[in-house]
């Protein structure tokens, strides 16, 4: 059995037994907590919250100002709970970072996930987008309120407050991650869409092709519906993996 590692990077310590972990990579502002409605297992699947500089517990320390940055930090902390199948799942912004750390894991030639899971955002290099890049600090100000409700919290001035300089660090890298063209990834991507979303529409989302090979899919709901952990989005995520899991004897 594997010894704990502990890591500020990881809401809580992935168990050993689990046959395939999914590290999700929490939306804009926002830290790991926004998955805490999300269940920690579907059938032999781990979920796993990554925890950014910047925000919850880490708000000390300060957000990065490039996805590029951020992976090369996030990877070495990632590394010991790649003994086994892995995904990551990142909705809006938080899909780039989930490729780019792919990326950097291929181009160390490192483990590489099983499949990448991005939820309503552009392609890379169809970037950037989103209505968060021209809004005004009011607006998201309220933007993180509803947010937070979605979430099953409270929107509490103070914490709006604290949570503004994460997010508008995280909106300029998302402004600043511009990569010319794709890198095509040898891993399965599944590119998921909301039938309600006003963010981004199903079609926005065919440049994913570029990047590897990928299905798509959508699902219901608008674009804060992910945080619910609907049974639909638990279905898609487990099918992704269901080709990878080996028995829980192979580790």
């Amino acid at each position: 059995m594997r010894p704990p590692i502990r890591t500020r990077w990881l809401s809580r310590e992935p168990g050993p037994d689990a046959d395939a972990y999914v590290f999700c990579l929490p939306y804009s502002g926002c830290g790991a907590s926004m998955y805490r409605q999300w269940p920690r297992t579907q059938g032999p699947i781990e979920f796993c919250p990554i925890q950014l500089p910047g925000r919850e517990n880490r708000l000390a320390e300060p957000a990065f100002d490039s996805y590029e940055d951020l992976a090369a930090a996030l990877i070495p902390h990632l590394l010991p709970y790649l003994d086994r199948p892995f995904a990551f799942f990142g909705h809006c912004a938080s899909a780039l970072i989930g490729y780019e750390t792919s990326v950097q894991l291929l181009r160390a030639g490192l483990p590489l996930p099983a499949r990448l899971f991005v939820s309503s955002q552009v392609a890379p290099h169809q970037g950037p987008h989103g209505r968060f890049l021209s809004m005004s600090e009011p607006e998201l100000a309220d933007e993180l309120a509803t947010l937070i409700v979605e979430m099953g919290g409270r929107p509490r001035p103070d914490v709006i407050e604290l949570a503004m300089g994460t997010l508008l660090s995280d909106i300029g890298a998302n402004r600043r991650y511009r990569p010319a063209e794709p890198v095509p990834l040898p891993v399965p991507v599944t590119a998921l869409s909301w039938d309600a979303d006003e963010e981004v529409a199903a079609g926005q989302m065919l440049g994913w092709q570029d990047c590897g090979q990928v299905e798509f899919h959508q699902l219901s709901g608008g674009h804060y519906r992910f945080v619910e952990a609907p049974e639909d989005l638990l279905a898609v995520l487990e099918a992704g993996l269901a080709e990878v899991i080996r028995p829980q004897s192979a580790y």
